[in-house]
């Protein structure tokens, strides 16, 4: 029979090739080990678990309840080879998520996030090019409803303007797929690139399309400073707000967006669902579903076409 160790790095691997990263749950399961190693334990039992899941003791029970979630799921994998596996039960260390209300931005706050975006003062030759980087990349961002992650991964390659379509390559459970592209975000990501080729000229720069002073891929610290500062400059945010509209809340606003459209031009928003959460790179369309929720323009549309079919009755 294999060690625990020797079973966690089997269980890791196979669950990457089925598309799932396990960055966190990968490092953690072999902490896990190590613990159990300290505690000479040669199989899983609910009580260690417990015990290390519960470590450190100044986190939140979220914390927690997400340590004990690797467990669990590496449990059921290893009870399959060690009836002496014990599963820790559901509901232990109970947490229950809060997902942040989605911000829902107005046209013209995505002009001023994008217009105070292409206006950032420039102190060094470098970083000529870093107002049309955040300017272009917020753009794509609110058009085209992608992940931050899958937009900072973007290469050139990826960019086929002349079919207008994107390639996101990998993206969450290690999916590809084509996201179709407006001519007029085309006509944007065109000028941007021929300002990227100018910018850099011979000097050694990475494929990335978004990329940074330096030449490489752009840092998501940076990004969502840079996002905040811009916040705040346009009054999206207070001066010493902590808390306020995120960029993933973009990918909200092209979701109900896509939606209201459907509903103005009388389309059934019902089958064409799973277009959408295609689109959006979601495996299950119950995803998609939670984006569409607290629209108060989503809502008026719905109501509106109830109360057509209601005038309609006999």
């Amino acid at each position: 029979m294999n060690t625990l160790r020797e079973a966690v790095q089997e269980y890791v691997l196979m669950r990457r090739d089925l598309g799932f990263k396990l960055h966190d749950a990968g490092k953690g399961l072999l902490d896990f080990v190590t613990f159990m190693e300290h505690h000479r334990a040669s199989y899983i039992t609910q009580a260690l678990a417990l015990a290390w899941a519960q470590q450190p003791s100044n986190v939140q029970p979220a914390h927690w309840a997400r340590r004990l979630s690797f467990v669990r799921g590496f449990a059921h994998y290893r009870s399959a080879t060690d009836p002496r596996t014990q599963i820790p039960a559901q509901g232990l260390l109970p947490f229950q998520p809060k997902r942040a209300r989605p911000y829902l931005y107005s046209n013209d706050e995505i002009r001023g996030l994008l217009c105070a975006a292409l206006n950032m003062p420039c102190r060094y030759e470098r970083g000529r090019l870093r107002p049309w980087v955040y300017h272009c990349l917020f753009g794509l961002l609110s058009v085209s409803g992608l992940r931050l992650g899958e937009a900072r991964n973007l290469e050139l390659q990826d960019l086929d303007l002349k079919e207008a379509v994107l390639t996101i390559r990998c993206s969450k459970f290690g999916k590809t797929r084509l996201v179709p592209l407006h001519a007029s975000t085309c006509e944007v990501l065109a000028d941007y690139i021929g300002r990227r080729k100018r910018h850099w000229g011979q000097r050694p720069v990475s494929s990335y399309l978004f990329v940074s002073s330096w030449g490489n891929r752009l840092d998501g610290g940076d990004i969502h400073r840079t996002f905040y500062a811009l916040s705040r400059q346009i009054g999206l945010r207070g001066t010493s707000d902590s808390r306020g509209p995120r960029l993933h809340d973009l990918r909200h606003r092209f979701a109900t967006r896509t939606l209201v459209r459907w509903y103005r031009s009388n389309q059934d928003p019902a089958r064409k669902l799973p277009l959408l959460s295609a689109f959006l790179g979601h495996v299950h369309v119950a995803d998609t579903q939670w984006y569409l929720s607290g629209s108060p323009e989503l809502m008026r549309e719905a109501i509106r076409r109830l109360e057509h079919r209601w005038e309609d009755l006999p």
